[in-house]
């Protein structure tokens, strides 16, 4: 087979490749070369994941996928035979160790130990323990009792057993927020849509550098980390899927950000099954409900219930919402009964927003509320006409409020959209490389814009206080982190 080029756009970070051999580091496994995850932060709790590997790095000089045609692609969709789905895309005497960007994994066990970073005397250590095999070898703890307003040094240990007394670490930190009544800077950074063939450097997308300079307070992926169903490979099967987040974990600008940021992982529909998917859809031999099970339980930072809502200081509150295990079918008739939220969720998103005294209020939705979206072919989200009572809903609370704000992933070109005469703004982050983006041309400005760019990049927010007055400001920026727009709000 031969080995793939790397064409994506060229950057100032150096693209060496990451030296790798084709096999299984039986000598000093376990690694972690999928960093450290964190998710749900709040005043004084967060939940961190890890995962063992026999690599510390991913394969790079591993064998492409055996492409197979669109036609095909659709045939197979349908199959429920995962040995075939898997032979029709590794190549003969191949596995998926020997693939390109395998990252495979380890058994073993962990030791968590973290503290304050400005007090290590107060570490706290928590004894050795077994990483999950069956959830592909990855660990999670849920911790609490933290203090609010605290940067926290994480550090994790692995060995092969209590027999082993070889060793590899990693360390990461992550940020609690600060108390409703504290007011100082808050800033943050919101992405979407990502996948490993069309990152647009050899060591990951380079959103995550501009991001790290950015030095955030708080990230939000708003879904749509991986793609299921694109090639190289099409994850037709559990194992594939596995496939597809080890490889993306494994690559170093998304792992080190990761590792060191306060973070919040939302999913779509690429990153659950499949385009549009709903319950009642499969996708060779996955099941919609299978596929949140991965995504909530397995391959994310887990919680009881996938949405939230955390304040971060006097001055901004956000709401993190769920919208893919509530929602209809996306067949069903538009009506009372159709949702994507849910009643349960939309009832408490309505409720905690009036009892809020944020000055600020910013709701992150995966898929978008205002829009617009393409008039053909989509009918997934609330800016359709699909799921136009819901939204109607959504959008008619929303304006009875001056200051909410609502942000969104899913398309794939960035913009703001304003509705003339009301309280309804929000704010697309677009695709996280330029490779990926489109959908949309350029010149097909509605009334609705305030901002179009059919580009990669990322969405960045702050709030801080300038002449006495709270002030949000929103950044569109490129995937070098250069502000290709602008919005501030004032209170």
């Amino acid at each position: 087979m031969k080995r793939r080029k790397f064409i994506k756009n060229t950057t100032a970070v150096s693209t060496a490749a990451i030296i790798l051999p084709n096999f299984v580091n039986t000598e000093s496994a376990p690694f972690f070369g999928n960093g450290i995850h964190n998710g749900w932060a709040d005043q004084n709790s967060i939940v961190l994941w890890t995962r063992l590997t026999a690599n510390p790095e991913l394969n790079s000089n591993g064998t492409l996928f055996t492409e197979i045609t669109n036609e095909d692609h659709k045939k197979y969709s349908k199959l429920k035979d995962g040995a075939f789905l898997e032979s029709v895309q590794i190549p003969k005497n191949l596995s998926l160790k020997d693939m390109d960007g395998a990252c495979p994994g380890s058994a073993g066990e962990v030791q968590l130990s973290y503290y304050p970073a400005a007090n290590m005397a107060a570490k706290i250590t928590v004894d050795w323990m077994e990483v999950d095999a069956t959830k592909n070898f990855t660990k999670q703890w849920r911790l609490t009792d933290l203090e609010p307003n605290t940067k926290y040094t994480v550090a994790l240990s692995a060995r092969k057993s209590a027999k082993h007394s070889k060793t590899n670490t990693i360390s990461g930190t992550f940020n609690t927020p600060p108390s409703n009544d504290v007011q100082q800077k808050i800033s943050f950074g919101i992405v979407s849509c990502h996948d490993y063939n069309r990152r647009d450097n050899e060591k990951g997308h380079r959103i995550y550098k501009a991001l790290e300079k950015d030095n955030p307070d708080f990230f939000i992926h708003t879904g749509d980390i991986e793609y299921y169903d694109k090639k190289n490979p099409y994850a037709f099967t559990e194992k594939l899927m596995r496939f597809k987040w080890d490889r993306i974990f494994a690559l170093p600008f998304q792992r080190n950000f990761y590792s060191n940021t306060t973070s919040y992982f939302m999913k779509d529909d690429h990153d659950t099954l499949k385009d549009d998917a709903f319950p009642g859809t499969t996708y060779g031999t996955v099941s919609f409900e299978r596929g949140l099970e991965i995504f909530d339980n397995e391959q994310f930072p887990s919680n009881d219930k996938t949405y939230k809502t955390i304040r971060w200081g006097k001055d901004l509150q956000i709401w993190v919402l769920e919208g893919r295990n509530y929602r209809s079918k996306n067949t069903d008739p538009d009506g009372p009964d159709k949702v994507i939220l849910g009643e349960t969720q939309r009832e408490w998103l309505f409720k905690t927003i009036d009892a809020s005294d944020a000055t600020f209020k910013v709701i992150i939705s995966a898929s978008p509320i205002i829009g617009p979206d393409r008039p053909k072919g989509k009918n997934d989200n609330h800016s359709n006409k699909a799921f136009e009572h819901e939204g109607n809903i959504i959008r008619d609370f929303i304006n009875k409020h001056d200051n909410i704000y609502m942000c969104n992933g899913d398309r794939h070109w960035q913009y703001v959209s304003h509705v003339e005469d009301s309280n309804l703004w929000e704010f697309c982050t677009g695709a996280g490389s330029d490779s990926h983006a489109g959908g949309w041309e350029q010149e097909n400005v509605k009334p609705l814009h305030r901002f179009l760019r059919v580009k990669g990049g990322y969405l960045s927010g702050e709030v801080y206080h300038e002449d006495d007055k709270a002030k949000l400001k929103f950044e569109h920026k490129d995937v070098d982190g250069n502000v290709m727009h602008q919005e501030i709000f004032t209170r």
